[in-house]
């Protein structure tokens, strides 16, 4: 549902050195032929016909005019220089037995390390279709073809509203007061799952002050933490009332993280809350957040991968659990400390294994990535 609610941003163009990360809106392709030309793959010589050859030349990679060979003669090539028309193949330097200044021997197969014109695409071809995220490899494809700007998807905007009269940003917790550990996460999970984070804000327990926020915060994504359940302090469900907002979900039943919800307001912005307690909120990010970025991205919503878990986990009878796990060579280990309030547990985790409700243990269960940019694992 969080991935349907969201809508891939508008397609925009970007040199290559800003579009890192970012989506293909159109799909990549190729402007001309590569190699333009037969090129030599080794370095060595370039041959014609069966040896020994007699040496008449060299050809380097900047070279205007190409060696003209005849039957039996040989000239000396780089890698990724012309190979001329006439040649049959390329010996490399290291099997090339040189006899006096002009005379070449060695083994000679036909075609032998010669990349052919279009061996790796044609001018006009299709290399890449849209929905592929650009890394470095794609942007090297795309400078290969000759292509200085894509046409892609940019980042969505993200900000987050960290709510609570009880919070304190230095130092330790103490009597009445809690040390905000949502805050400092945010900024990074936004991050690496490929959105732009705004600074985070910092609100107190104000239904008033929530509703201005919301009503004037820009970004895509609007999170919300610490207001998303139900007690006196909770004012996130009043407020996106009072601004006319759609509740798309509203709790799920799992633990931790049951309180989360999705709205989206009248303008289209999308609200995630996050609940207060920060395994919980990060629980949170991790299903709505992800999924709902994942669209905006023009990305689809990817299915996690099922894992032995050898001691069995037990199962919730109503709820789905979340539990941090390590991952070995024989499956999926629980390293403990999985309570809603506590990050011990995700920290020292590789994921995040996510267990069906049932009446017994789960001797399985799917796994959840704890990096938002990391894909599932193929285990």
């Amino acid at each position: 549902m969080a991935h349907a609610a969201g809508t891939p941003l508008g397609a925009v163009s970007r040199s290559l050195s800003d579009a890192d990360g970012l989506t293909l809106a159109a799909p990549l392709v190729s402007t001309v032929a590569v190699p333009p030309v037969d090129r030599s793959a080794m370095d060595g010589f370039a041959v014609r016909g069966t040896g020994p050859w007699r040496v008449v030349g060299h050809v380097g990679i900047r070279c205007a005019d190409l060696v003209m060979l005849e039957e039996g003669e040989a000239c000396g090539i780089v890698t990724g220089a012309a190979v001329p028309a006439d040649a049959t193949s390329v010996m490399r330097s290291e099997d090339s037995v040189l006899l006096g200044d002009d005379r070449l021997d060695g083994p000679s197969e036909e075609g032998k390390h010669i990349r052919r014109a279009g061996e790796e695409c044609k001018a006009g071809e299709q290399l890449l279709p849209a929905g592929v995220t650009v890394d470095p490899a794609v942007l090297g494809l795309a400078a290969t073809v000759g292509l200085n700007r894509l046409t892609v998807i940019p980042k969505p905007r993200v900000a987050a509203l960290v709510t609570g009269d009880e919070l304190v940003h230095r130092g330790p917790s103490g009597p009445g007061r809690v040390r905000d550990a949502i805050g400092p996460m945010l900024p990074g999970l936004i991050t690496r799952a490929g959105a732009v984070p705004a600074p985070v804000r910092h609100l107190p327990d104000s239904g008033a002050d929530l509703i201005n926020a919301l009503d004037t915060t820009d970004a895509e994504l609007i999170l919300v933490s610490g207001s998303s359940a139900s007690g006196p302090a909770d004012h996130l469900r009043p407020a996106l009332s009072a601004l006319g907002a759609e509740l798309i979900v509203d709790g799920v039943a799992c633990r931790p993280g049951h309180p989360q919800a999705l709205a989206q307001l009248p303008d289209g912005r999308l609200v995630i809350g996050l609940p207060g307690n920060p395994f919980a909120a990060l629980v949170a990010f991790l299903t709505l957040g992800v999924s709902a970025l994942l669209r905006m991205r023009g990305l689809p919503l990817p299915s996690l991968t099922l894992t032995p878990i050898p001691g069995g986990l037990q199962c919730h009878p109503r709820s789905t659990r979340l539990v941090p796990v390590r991952l070995e060579p024989y499956g999926a280990v629980p390293v403990g400390h999985g309570g809603s309030a506590m990050l011990r547990g995700p920290a020292a985790a590789d994921a995040l294994a996510v267990v069906d409700p049932g009446p017994a243990e789960a001797i399985a269960a799917r796994l959840l990535p704890l990096d938002p940019g990391a894909r599932p694992w193929a285990v």
